[in-house]
């Protein structure tokens, strides 16, 4: 089995983009699919498996940051133009996981960087996480077919297993999702961070809340998870041992007449791309 993309930084785009292919200012771009009949997170061998540029910086507050940098060239997994990238690390004395991203580009591409933990609250290691609660602030997926393809509709949720608008147990919910996977939620146009989904742990009491300014959040239950990888512990880590929320733009609002309502993911030249992600944790009194 391929790596799943444990704690990764994945783009250019993460996702799915629907059959591989774009259109962007009188162009066609096909891209690699790899998870066919779609291109999955920027495609094989892409930025989450590239060495980055590192030094660490100081964070306004006199946090302890790290900045990474990466040169994507022009042309790279299939997309246009030479993208400049940045993801800043930030942990607060607060204990807030800042997650910040930066783009510019010498042409209009769509970028959309997403950061991949799996989180199991319990701690590394420490089984499944099927015992969760979870909550999302959306009252809107997005509709996929069976190859889970995008098919560029929302749709309001109405109680079902992708439900999270009421705190449920992941345990409750999986059996109704499709291929045990989970959805693509709608946050809503992106302009500032807001509060976007919270995790518990009632074992332990330990809580997650995840904040962002981009529009689409994406659940992944960790079903692909076999108990062949074998963590830092020692212990293995099997099917649904850690949640992933991961936070990203729609993958194929790609220009402003693909996907209207969407939101947009070009990044053009003199107008870098900014978003920022925060995962805070704390202990439920």
């Amino acid at each position: 089995g391929e790596h799943p993309y444990f704690g990764a930084t994945v783009g250019r785009v993460a996702g799915r983009i629907s059959g591989g292919i774009f259109h962007l200012d009188g162009v066609d771009y096909n891209l690699p699919r790899n998870d066919p009949p779609n291109h999955l997170h920027g495609g094989p061998g892409s930025i989450d498996s590239r060495l980055w540029e590192a030094e660490p910086v100081e964070a306004p507050s006199g946090a302890s940051s790290l900045r990474l940098t990466h040169h994507s060239p022009d042309g790279d997994g299939g997309y246009p133009g030479a993208v400049d990238l940045s993801v800043t690390y930030t942990v607060t004395p607060d204990n807030d996981f800042v997650f910040e991203t930066g783009a510019c580009t010498s042409c209009p591409t769509p970028v959309s960087l997403t950061h991949h933990s799996y989180f199991n609250l319990a701690g590394e290691g420490e089984g499944d996480v099927l015992d969760h609660r979870l909550w999302i602030d959306s009252d809107t997926s997005f509709e996929g077919d069976g190859d889970m393809t995008l098919l560029d509709k929302r749709k309001e949720l109405d109680g079902g297993g992708g439900d999270f608008r009421e705190s449920r147990r992941l345990r409750d919910a999986i059996p109704d999702l499709w291929r045990q996977h989970g959805d693509l939620y709608w946050l809503g146009d992106a302009s500032r961070r807001r509060l976007a989904a919270r995790l518990v742990d009632p074992g332990s009491g330990r809580v997650l809340e995840v904040s962002t300014s981009n529009s689409c959040l994406q659940m992944y239950t960790g079903a692909g998870l076999d108990g062949r990888l074998v963590g830092k512990s020692g212990r293995s880590y099997p099917a649904f041992g850690g949640l992933c929320l991961e936070c990203q733009g729609y993958p194929n609002a790609i220009g402003p007449g693909a996907s209207p309502g969407f939101g947009d993911i070009v990044v053009r030249p003199g107008s870098p791309q900014r978003h920022v992600t925060v995962y805070s944790f704390s202990c439920d009194d």
